[in-house]
């Protein structure tokens, strides 16, 4: 008897995949892939035994459609836990998830435990299979090489370590398979052409540096700070710090230092970790100019735009067109939500990636935005990937928190090498600013203290606030509104506008909200900041004199307290504002100098303590298991960055953006499409977006073919183009349509 892996439509198999070659296949990708790390010899049995259960007649007859769905991955966990009964277990998990994922060892919660599916009844697996797939002994199959256990987090590191090889597992399954069904479609195939290597993108930086200009006591200093980064890419990897101010040319200092590093160590890619999806962008682009004519393709942007359901897609060939999933690019810049929340993820497509993490350089852009809440999994995470997994990781901010051991951090890093020359002096050499506190202000106080500015910067804490605010001063010159609920082409435009105000010397009052601290090029002589965490304020700062033009002594950022119940921080902005106030009481002198953003995080983390730094005790679950009971599950449902979860709504607002609505709805592939609406959208939190939907403000694009992936906004009426996207009250649209 012949058996089969995957069918075509031809009804004399003649082109059928042999199930004994996908699974060969399949163990040497996952091997290639597993090597990073050092686990080819745990990588080769899972992939070949991943499809055992095929090696059943009524597998054979689902593939000509006479049998309904079968389980084809339970016996090949069963196989590896008799074959290998030390480490099978770490096969099993990995083999039975390839398809539905990784489930609980016991006591699933959606999705049935791991030692209920290998307790099922199965099939009968017929014993050709012994004949065909040829599994290495025992002897030959073992941890990774090096692989350090350390007893107080043993666990955890073997749960990492089964989504490490699920990773391998399902990416060689996902390629093996789609490779097949390319060729026998007449589809040339996707690994045909490479992306440029290290090497020639460094060339392309170091031409792109050379142009730079050391014309200013600013830029020269950029240089210097370069420089010296670029001199520590020989240190061997691991963790390590980048303490630089803000305006001090961390971005491509650090790009230069991980292509050095990388190349100098073996490494494959380098990871730009960012935390939010303005500057994933942003940075995307930086760096695509930086290398020229092989910036699109070398640069993946990796960040959650549109929703898709994974459980609604198919197990089928589509998905594996989803090129972003295994990250196969030598530059992948992504958010923190996507890259930690991969790290504890639990489905095929999110952990495809993960073994492409290893032996990469991981640069963690302003470190201390990683939520308080997932703290601690976060730092473990970070260093078992620098400990196992060749990983290099770079905390690169210009305010450091202190999450080392050294520190008072518990379960904290060690060993962590500064990559800056003499960060306490780049700070005095890069002041620019003088910080003091105003006390409480009321609006009418705040909004005269803009009327005296010709040139402020004003930076609130929510969207509400940020609006009544610029209302009130929205007559006088120069005065502009910036926020979330604008699009990001909206925003850009915005920022455009007051750029120019800005150097023609023009009134220029802008009101904000803190996503103007994320990066955003803009140079104030006078910013207020509503109370807030040190880093905020420090983040604020640095849209303060930001190119050092006029003395640090002339440019003031201003914090205040906000004054009545309406704009009351949230709970967790006021605790950062509370630990704010302790650090300012020992620091007025100078509340941005490294000691004060030591102690201040070092505060913050104290009065959290332990518990609340890991808030679903995800380090005491792991813990209390056993090899046998590893939680996947309830860990991937457990480990949410944005607990709230948001909707994109694609914003008609130019002539670009209809276009592209237009192909979304006429292209073969929407992908196309779809990048082109990213600077379209606006994220909204579930309840705005219900109303929305409700009063028929946004429909689907295209339903029949994407669902309610693509919502557009079809009551254009409801986006201002002072204030962006409202839904407060989105009722009178369905009122108005009545009346017509």
């Amino acid at each position: 008897m012949i058996f089969y892996a995957h069918s075509t439509d031809r009804a004399d198999k003649s082109n059928w995949q042999g199930l004994r070659e996908h699974l060969m296949a399949v163990g040497e990708l996952a091997a290639a892939k597993a090597a990073s790390f050092g686990a080819a010899s745990l990588a080769i049995p899972t992939g070949r035994k991943h499809d055992l259960g095929k090696y059943t007649s009524e597998f054979q007859k689902r593939l000509t459609g006479e049998f309904p769905k079968v389980d084809h991955a339970t016996w090949g966990a069963r196989i590896a836990l008799e074959r290998y009964p030390r480490i099978g277990q770490l096969m099993a998990y990995a083999i039975a998830g390839h398809h539905a994922g990784l489930a609980n060892g016991k006591g699933g919660e959606k999705r049935t435990s791991l030692q209920d599916r290998l307790a099922s009844s199965l099939p009968e697996l017929l014993p050709d299979w012994q004949q065909e797939v040829a599994l290495p002994t025992v002897a030959e199959v073992g941890m990774p090489d090096g692989f350090q256990l350390r007893p107080e987090r043993a666990m955890f590191q073997l749960s990492m370590l089964v989504r490490m090889l699920f990773s391998c597992l399902v990416d060689a399954d996902f390629i093996d398979t789609d490779e097949f069904y390319r060729k026998t479609e007449g589809k040339p195939s996707r690994h045909e052409s490479r992306p440029p290597s290290l090497e020639q993108l460094r060339q392309r930086l170091d031409a792109r540096l050379a142009t730079f200009k050391a014309d200013s006591e600013v830029n020269r200093l950029r240089a210097s700070i370069l420089a010296h980064v670029r001199e520590q890419s020989a240190l061997a990897p691991g963790l390590f710090s980048l303490t630089v101010p803000t305006g001090g040319g961390k971005t491509l200092a650090s790009l230069a230092f991980a292509l050095d590093h990388a190349i100098a160590h073996g490494l494959r890619r380098v990871i730009f970790v960012i935390p939010f999806t303005s500057i994933v962008e942003q940075n995307a682009a930086v760096f695509r100019e930086a290398f020229g004519d092989l910036g699109d393709e070398a640069v993946l942007e990796h960040h959650s735009g549109f929703t898709d359901d994974p459980a609604k897609a198919p197990q089928s060939r589509e998905k594996l067109r989803l090129a972003m999933e295994n990250w196969d690019r030598p530059i992948v810049v992504t958010t923190a939500v996507q890259f930690f929340e991969s790290l504890f993820a639990d489905r095929p497509a999110r952990c495809r990636k993960l073994h492409n993490i290893a032996g990469s350089v991981v640069i963690l852009d302003e470190a201390q935005t990683l939520p308080l809440k997932l703290l601690r999994p976060c730092v473990t995470a970070m260093d078992e990937l620098a400990l196992n997994y060749r990983t290099s990781m770079v905390l690169c901010t210009a305010t450091q928190p202190a999450l080392n051991a050294d520190e008072g951090f518990a379960g904290g890093l060690r060993n962590v090498r500064e990559l800056a020359p003499d960060p306490p002096d780049l700070y005095r050499r890069l002041r620019r600013v003088t910080v003091r506190h105003v006390g409480r202000l009321d609006d009418t106080a705040l909004a005269g203290h803009l009327r005296q500015r010709e040139q402020v910067l004003c930076i609130v804490n929510n969207r509400r606030h940020a609006r009544a605010l610029y209302e009130a001063i929205a007559d006088e010159p120069g005065a502009r509104h910036l926020t979330t609920l604008m699009c990001a082409r909206h925003r850009r435009e915005v920022l455009a506008e007051v750029r120019k105000l800005l150097a023609s010397g023009q009134p220029c009052r802008l009101v904000s909200t803190s996503l103007i601290e994320a990066g955003v090029d803009v140079d104030f002589p006078t910013v207020m900041r509503t109370e807030a965490g040190l880093d905020s304020i420090a983040q604020a700062a640095g849209r303060c004199n930001r190119e050092g033009r006029r003395p640090w002594t002339d440019c003031e950022v201003l914090i205040f307290a906000v004054a009545g119940e309406d704009w009351s921080p949230p709970p967790e902005l006021a605790e950062f504002a509370q630990a704010f106030r302790e650090i300012q009481r020992q620091h007025d002198d100078d509340l941005l100098a490294l000691d004060a953003v030591r102690d201040y995080f070092q505060l913050l983390y104290w009065q959290k303590g332990p518990l609340e730094l890991d808030a679903h005790a995800l380090l005491s679950l792991l813990k209390d298991s056993r090899p046998d009971s590893l939680p996947f599950e309830t860990l991937a449902a457990k480990f949410r960055i944005i607990e709230t979860a948001m909707m994109p709504v694609i914003v008609p607002y130019d002539d670009m953006a209809r276009d592209a609505l237009r192909e979304l709805r006429f292209a073969e592939n929407c992908g196309a499409a779809a990048r082109k609406l990213q600077p379209y959208l606006v994220q909204v939190p579930r309840t705005g977006y219900q109303a929305l939907y409700d009063a028929g403000a946004i429909q689907p694009v295209q339903a029949e073919r994407y669902g309610e992936q693509f919502m557009e906004l079809v009551h254009t009426d409801l986006y201002d183009s002072r204030f962006g996207l409202h839904w407060d009250d989105p009722t009178f649209v369905r009122a108005e349509r009545l009346v017509i």
